[in-house]
């Protein structure tokens, strides 16, 4: 999956190469972010660790500012989003936003920003943009860094023509189906790994006989 990532990562540099401070043909402006994404907070519900505890199906995931935290027993999202950490961890050691490219159904606490794109950008294009966006200068608060939805929406932003970005788009779909498979099959793995492992442990399942 990292090097699918890669792979569309470097297509996106070749598609769209120029930065908000060089000049570029026709057709390509200076924006913000702010008019290229759909932010949906609001649909947003916490849950504490003491009510996650209570649940017993905990089959859907829940996503935190920087990562998978737990699972749930009910989904408040459907689909593809791209996650970016509003407080807590929110920038890697170089200064580029902390991202979880998520589809499925999951829940999200009110740690990380939940966005899909507009103008052309669907999620996978954003995700490609933002892995390339420093946002160092937008974060704010000593003790506890947070990018505000007022500052993630200033960033400064080159939009390319909608035809290109769809093209792009077109070209990427099958990485990006494929990132999605293995997601699904290293969890289905590890599920399978989580039942057998204890059972292997206890004896309850008996290889020795197993030729290898």
């Amino acid at each position: 999956n990292d090097n699918l990532l890669e792979q569309a990562l470097t297509l996106y540099k070749k598609y769209f190469p120029y930065n908000v401070d060089d000049e570029f043909p026709n057709g390509w402006r200076i924006g913000t972010v702010g008019e290229i994404i759909e932010i949906h907070d609001s649909k947003r519900i916490p849950l504490s660790s003491a009510e996650r505890m209570k649940m017993t199906r905990k089959i859907y995931p829940y996503y935190g500012a920087a990562s998978l935290m737990d699972y749930v027993d009910d989904f408040i999202f459907n689909g593809k989003y791209l996650l970016l950490g509003e407080d807590g961890t929110v920038v890697d050691s170089s200064g580029y936003p902390i991202l979880q490219y998520v589809c499925g159904k999951f829940w999200v606490n009110n740690h990380t920003h939940i966005l899909t794109g507009k103008l052309g950008f669907n999620v996978e294009s954003l995700y490609m943009l933002f892995k390339q966006t420093p946002v160092k200068s937008i974060v704010t608060g000593a003790v506890q860094p947070k990018i505000s939805q007022t500052n993630l929406r200033s960033i400064r932003v080159v939009i390319p023509p909608k035809k290109l970005l769809k093209d792009y788009n077109c070209l990427v779909d099958p990485l990006f189906s494929l990132f999605r498979l293995n997601k699904e099959e290293n969890k289905s793995l590890a599920t399978l790994r989580d039942t057998l492992l204890p059972k292997l442990m206890s004896g309850e399942i008996d290889v020795s006989s197993v030729k290898i």
